[in-house]
C-alpha cells in the first residue's frame, strides 16, 4: 500500500513538473515572440520615422526649387524684357547714328532671357509633372549642351509609359543631380542618360567619362544621399560604379507601378 501510494505521488510530482516545464516554455515562447513584434514595431516606427523625415527634406527643396522658378520667371526674367524692350527703343531711335553696341547688348539680354527661362523650366516641379519626364530631361540636356564643353546624349529603350507626377519629379531631380555632380567633379567630356523601360521596372543609367571616383570614400557625399534616398523614397535602388581614371556609371532602378 504504501509502495503504490509513493509511486501515484511520484507520478503526480512528474505531471506537475512536466505541467510546469510546458507553462514556462510556453511563457518564454511568447515573451521571445512578443520581444520579436516589438523589435519588429521598432523597425517599422523607424523606417517610417526615416521615410516620413527624408519626404519632408525632399518636399522643402522641392518647395524652394518652385519659390526660385517663379522668383526666376516672375521679378528678374520681367525686369529683363523690360530692359530689353527699352534697348530696343532706343535702338531704333533715328538720334543714335551707331546702334551696333546697343544691338550687341540686346542679343546678350536675349540670351540672357531664354537661359533663365530654362533654368525657371528645369527649377520648376511644374514644369516636370505637366511635360513628364522624357521631355524635361530633352529640354535639360538641349540647355546643357549650350555651353559646348561636354557631349550629353539621351538613349530610350523600351516602352515608355507616363509616370505618376511625382515620380517623375523624383527621377529628373536624380538625374539632375548625378549631372550638376559630373559637371562639378567629373572632367567628363561625353556623358551618356539611358532609359531603360520594362513591364515593371524603369532603369535609369548615366554613364560618365570622367576622372571617377571610389564610391566607398564618398558614401557620405550629399550628392550620393541625395539620389539614394530620393531612388528609396520611391521604392527603388541606387548603385554607384566607378573606378578612378575609368569614369563612373550612376545605376537607379524602381518599379513603374507601386507596390512591385
Amino acid at each position: 500500500m504504501k509502495e503504490n501510494i509513493v509511486i501515484y505521488f511520484v507520478v503526480i510530482c512528474t505531471l506537475i513538473f512536466v505541467m510546469l516545464t510546458l507553462f514556462v516554455s510556453i511563457l518564454v515562447q511568447r515573451f521571445k515572440k512578443n520581444q520579436i513584434n516589438h523589435k519588429d514595431d521598432i523597425d517599422n516606427l523607424k523606417t517610417t520615422y526615416e521615410t516620413d523625415k527624408l519626404l519632408a527634406q525632399v518636399q522643402v527643396q522641392e518647395s524652394t526649387f518652385q519659390f526660385i522658378s517663379r522668383e526666376i520667371h516672375d521679378n528678374i526674367g520681367q525686369k529683363l524684357s523690360l530692359a530689353k524692350l527699352n534697348l530696343n527703343n532706343l535702338a531704333n531711335d533715328p538720334i543714335f547714328e551707331d546702334n551696333s553696341n546697343l544691338n550687341e547688348i540686346v542679343q546678350i539680354l536675349s540670351e540672357s532671357l531664354n537661359d533663365l527661362r530654362d533654368l525657371s523650366r528645369s527649377m520648376s516641379s511644374e514644369f516636370i509633372a505637366n511635360n513628364g519626364l522624357i521631355k524635361t530631361i530633352e529640354n535639360e540636356i538641349a540647355q546643357l549642351n549650350k555651353s559646348e564643353q561636354h557631349n550629353f546624349k539621351l538613349t530610350i529603350t523600351g516602352d515608355s509609359v507616363f509616370l505618376k507626377q511625382e515620380k517623375d519629379v523624383f527621377l529628373f531631380r536624380i538625374v539632375q543631380e548625378s549631372l550638376a555632380n559630373i559637371i562639378k567633379h567629373a572632367e567628363a567630356t561625353q556623358i551618356h542618360i539611358k532609359l531603360h523601360y520594362t513591364k515593371k521596372y524603369l532603369q535609369i543609367e548615366i554613364i560618365d567619362n570622367g576622372v571617377g571616383f571610389i564610391p566607398s570614400e564618398k558614401s557620405d557625399s550629399n550628392g550620393i544621399k541625395n539620389i539614394t534616398s530620393r531612388a528609396k523614397l520611391l521604392d527603388g535602388v541606387a548603385e554607384f560604379n566607378s573606378v578612378p581614371g575609368k569614369g563612373t556609371i550612376v545605376k537607379v532602378k524602381i518599379p513603374i507601378y507601386d507596390n512591385e
